[in-house]
């Protein structure tokens, strides 16, 4: 498979994206499917309310038409791999796009509760083990630079559990600035997409990860400061466990922990701030997640968000640097 084929999925992920948000953001406008702003959040965050939200559809379309066009026109089939990406991209988003609704259109802020939200994503993350175990996946996992593997056994279920929700949950986190979890995100996609083609030499999951970096930058074109339209818990939801997957698919499971660092170091922040608050009643930030701390420090919201884009490239870089190092 030439490079060729690269660049034309990300630009077909790309014009699809950009293509639809002309269509779907005056929709979206027309049906008053604005966001509502967090009282307790930075108050410069208040001249956003409004905002169309649930622009994640634009995202989980593209990259279901982009990914299943051009797999089905380099193979015969789509696999099981990509099925099981798309189970979880849809599923996630669907739990996303629920929560969303009725905070816009049912007026309640939260949204679906935590257990609603959080039972729905065990029970597709249970779904995505067992087919994986249908198909004999091992249950091994490896240690990223060394040579050290051990196999989970049955715990391995649990494992891959704790991973989608885990890291559905911690990418929703970064989604609070405009074009963070966007670029972020493109750039762990762009970093796995590597790492599939040239450790794995994956042909699925390379195209399915570059139709998610296409369909990110083409999101980035209305997300982009000052955003026209958020992607809400039904992109946030669906990017965040997809990405898991394509962890768990490629045998690269704790190498998420690195590729993903702004996520860990995002969910971090808001762990450390309450434990610190109920054990002291003291704050270690003056507003979690982390990058709402930076904006309280006085940084612009563009200087947080490509400061934060330039940790996750060197993430990504570095996540690259130990698996190529060691194959």
């Amino acid at each position: 498979m030439n490079v060729y084929t690269f660049f034309v999925t990300i630009a077909i992920a790309f014009l699809v994206t950009v293509l639809l948000s002309p269509i779907l953001i005056p929709f979206l406008r027309r049906l008053k499917f604005g966001q509502s702003i967090r009282e307790e959040g930075p108050k410069s965050h208040q001249k956003k309310s409004g905002t169309p939200t649930m622009g994640g559809v634009m995202i989980i379309a593209s990259i279901s038409i982009t990914s299943l066009i051009v797999i089905m026109k380099v193979q015969q089939g789509i696999g099981y791999e990509i099925g099981l990406l798309l189970l979880v991209l849809l599923g996630f988003g669907l739990l996303g796009f629920l929560d969303d609704f009725i905070k816009v259109v049912m007026k309640r802020n939260l949204g679906l509760t935590s257990k609603q939200k959080l039972l729905g994503q065990i029970i597709i993350s249970i779904i995505f083990y067992l087919v994986l175990r249908n198909q004999s996946f091992s249950t091994a996992i490896s240690i990223p630079g060394t040579d050290i593997s051990f196999d989970l056994g049955w715990f391995y279920a649990i494992f891959i559990i704790f991973m989608l929700v885990g890291s559905s949950n911690a990418v929703n986190l970064t989604d609070g600035l405009d074009g963070l979890l966007a670029g972020t995100a493109a750039i762990a996609f762009g970093a796995f997409a590597i790492l599939s083609w040239y450790s794995n030499s994956n042909l699925v999951i390379t195209l399915f990860c570059l139709a998610a970096v296409g369909a990110l930058l083409g999101f980035l074109v209305f997300n982009a400061h000052p955003a026209k339209v958020f992607m809400g818990d039904t992109g946030s939801l669906a990017l965040g466990g997809v990405i898991a997957g394509v962890a768990i698919l490629l045998k690269m499971e704790i190498l998420l922990v690195i590729i993903g660092g702004i996520f860990v170091i995002e969910t971090l922040s808001v762990i450390i701030q309450v434990i610190s608050f109920k054990t002291t009643g003291k704050r270690v930030f003056l507003m979690s997640p982390l990058h709402h701390h930076y904006e309280l420090k006085g940084w612009s919201e563009w200087k947080v968000v490509t400061t934060f884009w330039a940790v996750g490239f060197l993430f990504a870089i570095l996540g690259i640097y130990i698996e190529v190092m060691t194959t």
